[in-house]
């Protein structure tokens, strides 16, 4: 299947519907101005889910369109490593508009749509299931129409319950282990994502998984202990 590489301008649009591009065949790489030294906890939590296949690029400097620049850079270094890749660009800036026609013209598949829901494969796929489940309905509704009728009964209508979502819960005695180890640290301290979570699993017995460590490195990002930026991790002054 065609990779589809998707380029998100994040100092133009902060998508929330990562979740849409979940086992499909996507790379995404979010583009960070210079300036933002934060995302939210959410959008970190769902590249997570992505592994190797999701990065953050932060551009160096500041400058007009510097970012757009960054872009179309790796649009042309991906497409001379990847041969018959897809690109998608995420960006309600129409200014990639002319790119996207040189780019087609060179025969490298590109586009740019303003959300996540817009990339064609995802909307091709929404028309599909919702035509699977309407045909669905009808199959039922004929079987249940040639099934004799059963006599009428009245019940006490059912009482519904809300129904709750589970939240991942984090041991505090974990956090505060890992929060003791990190203050002895100090100048030692783990710059990097990777390097952090590698520390957490060597920390602890037994060695957690790579759930729980997700959750650890989610739970100090909330307590504020952390910010994470691209590869990179800050910790909060003492």
């Amino acid at each position: 299947m065609m990779t589809n590489f998707v380029l998100v301008d994040f100092e133009n649009v902060q998508p929330v519907n990562m979740g849409l591009l979940k086992g499909g065949p996507f790379k995404i790489k979010v583009f960070l101005g210079a300036s933002q030294a934060k995302i939210s906890l959410e959008m970190a939590q769902a590249l997570q889910t992505f592994g190797d296949d999701a990065e953050y690029i932060q551009v160096v400097g500041s400058g007009k369109d510097a970012l757009d620049f960054h872009i179309a850079y790796y649009i042309g270094k991906l497409a001379a490593e990847n041969p018959g890749a897809a690109f998608s660009i995420i960006s309600k800036d129409t200014g990639f508009d002319p790119l996207v026609k040189h780019l087609k013209l060179k025969h490298v598949e590109c586009r740019r749509s303003a959300s996540i829901a817009e990339i064609p494969q995802i909307k091709s796929a929404a028309p599909a299931k919702t035509s699977s489940q309407a045909s669905s309905k009808q199959v039922s509704s004929k079987q249940a129409s040639s099934k004799p009728a059963a006599p009428k009964t009245t019940a006490a209508p059912a009482k519904s319950t809300p129904r709750q979502v589970a939240r991942p819960t984090v041991d505090p005695s974990l956090v505060n282990q890992v929060l003791d180890n990190l203050d002895k640290r100090r100048q030692a301290r783990p710059a990097t994502i990777k390097t952090l979570r590698s520390t957490i699993a060597s920390l602890l017995k037994p060695v957690p998984s790579e759930a729980a460590v997700d959750a650890l490195v989610a739970e100090l990002s909330r307590l504020g202990k952390i910010t994470v930026t691209g590869t990179k991790v800050r910790y909060a002054p003492a």
